[in-house]
């Protein structure tokens, strides 16, 4: 058994392991502080003062839990090797994508203690399941079955990607999920597949021609659907935030009300002051002086991390977390075969794209479109979900790889 882990050890990254173990550790104090401040954390009752549970700890200990879990799960699935998870793609297409469908057409379903398309916001969002107290978002596991599966695609095209027939059926194959993943109301979860796509087509070899056309017509979409479209594209929600972050004082008169505009603008301006407010140092983790932020244990937990540790902790989470990135892009340039390089850039551009975007969110140069911050954003499934992306880096690491120089 000793002899066992120790072969482990010596064949694993554990550079990787323990950026993500950081991450993790980290991600449990940002919420056990988060929820001290929450009237102390504890559920108390109303009448008598008595303590009825432990209330937004809760998060904290689900968080902590899940980590636990998913370490154990990453580290047994880096002794798989991937290739035998890609040749295997019809099953998890169809159990993932399996769990998804349904949820396009039921809403708020009741069978028992289990919901079918759960709405867990106040958006049009309803992607959930919901099972007791806990609920589960299908398509964190639909996002690494089309990472397996788009990096097969790749691979079997290879050198024939720049080729018109080819690139249109991955274009197809990368705007599937996309289309019925915004069918659902969850666009923040679609853009992070586009981008996805975006990579590992980048990775693969794809054009400069194309990039530069594709850029181009993006934004001319975008400026034309500004123009003459804003009022028959989307939810009128998605366009104020948009409208929010190019004129947050409403100067242009974008929002039809007062009220209208004050809700669209609350919760970034509260991140805003509560990422300033913690200055070089921060107000710390249990002390202090803080500022309450709508969600600040999900998709504006770095509004946290800057109030509670200021400047410094916000460079040393985010310098943890591009360091994962470099490290995830790393083992992909090492495999010695385009399959496991494709991978890693799935896995890299996703960890990517949910960073750039949510802190984006929380320091007001992008709107909110539901992005939560790897590791550190409350959630149990989503955590489970990063650590089977993380065994399918060690994987590729421990599986297939060679020297980056010579």
């Amino acid at each position: 058994m000793l002899e066992s882990v120790r072969v482990y050890a010596k064949r694993t990254d554990k550079i990787y392991l323990l950026l993500c173990l950081f991450s993790s550790a980290m991600a449990v104090l940002m919420l056990a502080s988060w929820a001290a401040e929450q009237g102390g954390g504890l559920a108390v009752d109303e009448i008598t003062g008595q303590v009825t549970g432990i209330g937004d700890f809760r998060r904290a200990l689900v968080q902590a839990g899940a980590a636990g879990i998913g370490v154990l799960i990453a580290l047994a699935l880096s002794t798989v090797d991937y290739r035998s998870l890609v040749k295997i793609w019809p099953v998890h297409v169809i159990f993932t994508w399996g769990l998804v469908l349904p949820t396009l057409v039921i809403h708020n379903l009741d069978l028992g203690p289990l919901t079918i398309g759960y709405n867990a916001g106040d958006t049009d969002n309803y992607s959930w399941y919901r099972l007791g107290g806990f609920t589960f978002q299908p398509t964190e596991l639909a996002k690494i079955s089309f990472i397996l599966t788009f990096a097969m695609h790749l691979n079997n095209v290879r050198s024939r990607i720049n080729e018109p027939k080819e690139l249109a059926k991955l274009l197809l194959h990368l705007m599937a999920p996309i289309l019925l993943i915004h069918i659902q109301g969850d666009d923040g979860t679609a853009i992070i597949y586009g981008i996805i796509g975006c990579c590992m087509m980048f990775t693969a070899g794809l054009s400069w021609k194309y990039i530069i056309g594709a850029l181009a017509a993006g934004i001319t979409a975008v400026s034309a659907a500004f123009m003459f479209l804003s009022d028959s594209i989307g939810k009128s929600y998605q366009w104020y935030r948009i409208l929010a972050v190019i004129d947050p004082k409403n100067e242009t008169g974008w929002a039809p009300s007062e009220d209208v505009w004050r809700n669209i603008v609350y919760q970034q301006d509260r991140g805003e002051v509560a990422l300033g407010s913690g200055r070089i140092f921060g107000n710390g983790m249990f002390s202090g002086d803080y500022y309450s932020v709508p969600n600040a244990h999900n998709d504006f937990i770095f509004s946290w991390v800057g109030n509670a540790l200021g400047f410094v902790g916000c460079m040393v989470v985010l310098g943890v977390l591009i360091a994962l990135v470099i490290r995830t892009f790393a083992v992909g340039a090492r495999s010695e075969d385009l399959l496991g390089s494709f991978i890693c850039a799935g896995v890299g551009g996703a960890l990517l794209a949910q960073i750039a975007v949510n802190v984006g969110m929380n320091l007001r140069v992008l709107p909110v479109i539901g992005v939560t911050l790897p590791f550190y954003s409350a959630g149990g499934s989503s955590v489970l979900m990063l650590y089977i992306c993380v065994g399918l880096v060690l994987s590729v690491h421990m599986h297939n790889k060679k020297k980056l120089f010579g």
